[in-house]
């Protein structure tokens, strides 16, 4: 049998090709790959920016979020993952070795030997490593969630988003009922972070945006955001993004969660809304910027907790299924697009428009 896959020859360059499919071993198993997420890495990706930190290589088929049944598998692999053949599963990207000191210490993702999918070059073994294909050999160790029946491949490709939204929000910020917390920036993080904060009994919810991204603005207040605001269209009377969101919140917040890319002056922004004692948690990338601008003083007075987030836990992975799964929230607003196995550049251009929130290739899209 053979599988076709979109493969990245170099920064820039995608073609189809097709791979032999091979027998799978005792701790395998083979997964018909029925939707894959895009990631905004993956668009960091396609520009050459992670071969250019040793993050990738080349050849490789990207795309790290994919949903499939399983098709074929080993003994070994069904009596550990508890999975069968036909079953409909999420795929965490990290396949830690489970042996490293890091591993043993319960920092798997941090993992000194990890494999990824969507960032294994297609030189290696059967080359079947990525979601933007028919088929994924999944390997040893792998962790999978079993999809929730009723729960749609396309809208299964949320368990990315959304796990790390409870993830962020909930395990890192420790959001429980009553709190009052305040998501900085409305893209598909953040507003899976605001969905974690609603589901998670939160009392008030206020998310930001810029005013081109009204649109997800709104769908946050329809996921349960009490409040928005638009930094850069801020209500009359409202010197700056700190008033204006606190006039919303009415007060403090007990958790900040910080998910704007290369905007330093969130992080001022975080410290100055949050509480005494409270939680300010940062999961976008400033590119390196200089913080020197930051009240550190502002830190240590308030004795603010400020917790920096990466990636995924397990935890964070089967909330969000649960949720996919129970209809508390229309969560399925965050799916915004699907696109064909052969149009994942057009997938991943897509991801960067404003108007696009969530974007899944299907192989037999048409």
């Amino acid at each position: 049998m053979r599988a076709r896959a979109m493969v990245q020859l170099g920064p820039g360059v995608l073609a189809e090709q097709e791979f032999d499919v091979p027998v799978i071993g005792d701790g395998e198993a083979l997964l018909k790959i029925e939707a894959t997420g895009v990631c905004g890495s993956d668009k960091t990706q396609l520009d050459g920016g992670l071969a250019k930190r040793g993050w990738s290589a080349y050849p490789v088929i990207p795309g790290h979020e994919p949903v499939g049944r399983v098709v074929e598998i080993g003994a070994e692999a069904r009596r550990l993952w508890g999975v069968e053949e036909g079953q409909l599963v999420a795929v965490e990207s990290v396949v830690p070795c489970q042996v490293c000191d890091r591993c043993t210490g319960g920092l798997v993702k941090f993992c000194r030997n990890r494999f990824s999918y969507g960032f294994t070059p297609t030189t290696f073994g059967s080359g079947l490593w990525g979601g933007f294909a028919e088929y994924l050999v999944l390997r040893p160790n792998t962790r999978v969630h079993p999809v929730p029946d009723g729960v749609e491949a396309e809208v299964a490709t949320l368990f990315n988003p959304l796990g790390a939204g409870f993830d962020w929000t909930v395990r890192r910020g420790g959001t429980v009922a009553g709190d009052a917390v305040v998501v900085l920036g409305c893209g598909q993080r953040g507003l899976a972070s605001a969905v974690a904060a609603r589901a998670a009994g939160a009392d008030r919810v206020v998310v930001t945006g810029l005013a081109r991204d009204r649109h997800k603005l709104e769908i946050a207040a329809k996921l349960g955001a009490d409040a928005t605001v638009e930094v850069d269209n801020l209500p009359d009377g409202c010197p700056d993004v700190v008033t204006a969101v606190r006039a919303a919140l009415g007060g403090d917040a007990d958790r900040v969660v910080d998910t704007t890319p290369h905007a330093v002056s969130a992080i001022g922004d975080a410290i100055a809304l949050v509480r005494p004692g409270g939680v300010v948690v940062v999961a976008g990338l400033k590119g390196g910027a200089d913080l020197s601008g930051v009240d550190a003083d502002a830190m240590v007075l308030k004795a603010i907790d400020i917790r920096g987030v990466v990636s995924v836990e397990p935890w964070g992975y089967r909330q969000a299924l649960r949720l996919l799964a129970s209809g508390r929230l229309p969560v399925e607003l965050l799916h915004s697009h699907t696109v064909p196995l052969t149009q994942v550049r057009e997938g991943i251009e897509l991801l960067g428009r404003s108007d696009a929130v969530h974007v899944s290739v299907v192989p037999g899209a048409s």
